[in-house]
């Protein structure tokens, strides 16, 4: 009986996947990769939206074996193309994919900022560059970039899709079960709670929030990191 249950176990290990693509709402999809962070199986969230002039794609996968097989399910599944990707911070787990991206004729896409970042960190880059906040019309779907002020990065950025009420926050929020912020490394943990206010001030009503490295299904995950940068700011001002 120890024997079979291991061999299933390993069978199970075995099969897990690399990149998982899971339903948001009508045309909104998210996509799931992983990659180990010290020590520990991380899984890092992107979303896609499936539209009638192609496919909008934000962030890349994190596992590099994972570029093609995103374009390839995403064509089996929709018959469309990946037309644009836009990643919303330089931090790898965002941005390695763009420069295969680009090469398969994909418009990239980061801020400036991002940009600059990227260019003095030796981090994959854009071909194109967001000067400003800036409104999107792709096929039948509007959507917008905002920056709120420094956190996660100095350049994190979150997307929202107001019709939809879709906010996608990327790294800067985490999830309702996150027990801290994460990697602090290149944050600003004083800013970090003002910013994630700028963010629920201008977006208040979101019927869904997608976060990068937790469970996306629960709309508290905000009000929680808000709590979270809160927390650390006291810490930090002691």
């Amino acid at each position: 009986m120890t024997f079979l249950l291991t061999l299933i176990q390993t069978f199970g290990q075995a099969e897990e996947p690399k990149l998982k693509i899971s339903p948001l709402t009508d045309n909104f999809y998210i996509y799931t990769t992983y990659n180990t962070y010290e020590g520990s199986k991380i899984p890092a969230n992107g979303m896609y939206v499936v539209t009638n002039e192609g496919v909008i794609l934000f962030d890349t996968p994190w596992d590099t074996t994972q570029f093609q097989p995103l374009l390839d399910s995403i064509k089996l599944k929709h018959n469309k193309n990946v037309k644009i990707c836009i990643a919303t911070h330089w931090h790898s787990d965002r941005t390695e994919g763009l420069e295969y991206y680009k090469k398969q004729g994909i418009k990239t896409y980061t801020t400036k900022q991002t940009d600059e970042l990227s260019k003095k960190n030796s981090k994959k880059r854009a071909e194109y560059l967001i000067e400003k906040d800036t409104i999107f019309n792709i096929g039948q779907y509007s959507f917008e970039t905002y920056y709120p002020g420094q956190g996660h990065t100095e350049d994190n950025i979150v997307i929202w899709f107001d019709k939809e009420k879709i906010l996608y926050g990327g790294c800067l929020i985490k999830g309702a079960d996150a027990e801290n912020l994460g990697y602090l490394g290149d944050g600003n943990v004083i800013e970090y709670e003002t910013t994630l206010k700028n963010v629920q001030k201008k977006y208040p009503d979101p019927k869904y929030i997608i976060v990068s490295h937790h469970d996306w299904n629960n709309i508290k995950s905000l009000k929680h990191s808000i709590k979270l940068a809160k927390k650390i700011k006291r810490k930090n001002y002691r």
